[in-house]
């Protein structure tokens, strides 16, 4: 009995090593990954690092493309995709995915009338990966404005969804003189008045190692992205890879789950002083503006009413799509596109 005991304490240590092994493991912080490119590309703001695409990524796009590199701070870079010329639109993704998913829009816009310029946030698709503890609304709202003085635009039509509204929204506010019209997506840019989980599966992400486990270690992100469409078609394995392998193979994948925690649950949330001041924004503008919404979203799909009251004169195309609606519905928000530039344009000729 006294070696069954010994043998049974024994067994035990091991599982509470292992476990808390396993926790710093899981939890670390993650290290910086800097991307490197490869040439040039020359643009009216300047010369800019190009960022050779790999083949997987590359065939999603026309040759028309352009491909780069904004250096932000030192080792920090955005990956920048861009197409076209003549009036800016600022095009903005969320969470996880990168500045391939306006792909299918653009293919909609005529790129013969239009410059259309899609930023990739600061760990996710090919741009540079941060510890996770560097994921703030903070540093992600000041790291997309530089990347918008860098290229030393003037005007623009803004577009943005998910964590590309209040991350845009957000960076088009420290440079206020920029935007002339949006269209919104699925996103949100109002401040907790209380405490609340955004989701079921965002409560989960927020608790220690749990969060981890649940789409670091078990399940990956990428792999559940069709479930929050409207037709789980929409995201084939080739396109779930387009945005899952850059974050994969980049040795920190840490982005998706550290963008997640990064949604303020409730007044105290470290992201809410910035939301506030984001909300406040968004309600002082008198632009052009359309809403097109995915209302099959499981996420966002509920929020249009409180989307509606921030833009209580825009006009709404409300959709069958899920969460990532440009992978679902690109013409209808081409097409609110166009409505909102031409809007802007005539307003400039008045």
């Amino acid at each position: 009995m006294g070696m069954l005991k010994r043998g049974l304490l024994i067994g035990l240590l091991l599982i509470v090593i292992v476990g808390v092994v396993t926790s710093l493991v899981v939890t670390r912080d993650g290290k910086a990954v800097t991307v490197e490119g490869d040439g040039s590309t020359v643009l009216d703001a300047g010369t800019f690092e190009a960022f050779p695409l790999p083949d997987y990524a590359s065939r999603f796009l026309t040759d028309d493309y352009k491909s780069y590199l904004v250096e932000l701070e030192p080792g920090i870079k955005i990956h920048v995709l861009e197409v076209g010329s003549g009036y800016p639109v600022y095009m903005q993704h969320g969470n996880p995915t990168s500045g391939f998913l306006y792909r299918k829009v653009a293919e909609e816009l005529p790129t013969d009338q239009l410059r259309l310029i899609m930023p990739t946030m600061v760990g996710l698709g090919f741009s540079s990966k941060v510890p996770a503890s560097q994921h703030t609304l903070d540093n992600h709202i000041r790291w997309m404005n530089t990347v918008l003085v860098q290229l030393d635009l003037t005007e623009l039509v803004y577009v943005g969804q998910d964590w590309g509204g209040p991350v845009g929204m957000g960076a088009l506010a420290q440079s206020p003189d920029l935007l002339r019209g949006a269209v919104v997506l699925n996103t949100g840019f109002n401040a907790p008045t209380e405490q609340r989980d955004l989701s079921a599966v965002h409560a989960r992400a927020k608790t220690p190692v749990v969060g981890e486990l649940m789409l670091e270690v078990f399940v990956s992100i990428f792999d559940r992205l069709h479930q929050a469409q409207g037709d789980p078609a929409s995201i084939p394995e080739d396109v779930a890879d387009l945005y899952g392998k850059p974050v994969q193979e980049s040795g920190n994948a840490k982005a998706p789950l550290a963008l997640m925690r990064m949604v303020a649950d409730g007044p105290d949330h470290p992201s809410a002083p910035q939301m506030v001041e984001i909300e406040n924004y968004v309600q002082s503008l008198d632009i052009p503006a359309e809403i097109v919404w995915g209302m099959n979203d499981p996420i966002l799909g509920p929020a249009l009413p409180i989307m509606k009251q921030n833009f209580p004169e825009a006009d709404v195309v409300e959709t069958e799509a899920g969460h990532f609606l440009q992978e679902e519905v690109p013409a209808e928000i081409a097409a609110a596109v166009l409505r909102v530039i031409d809007q802007v344009q005539a307003s400039t000729q008045d």
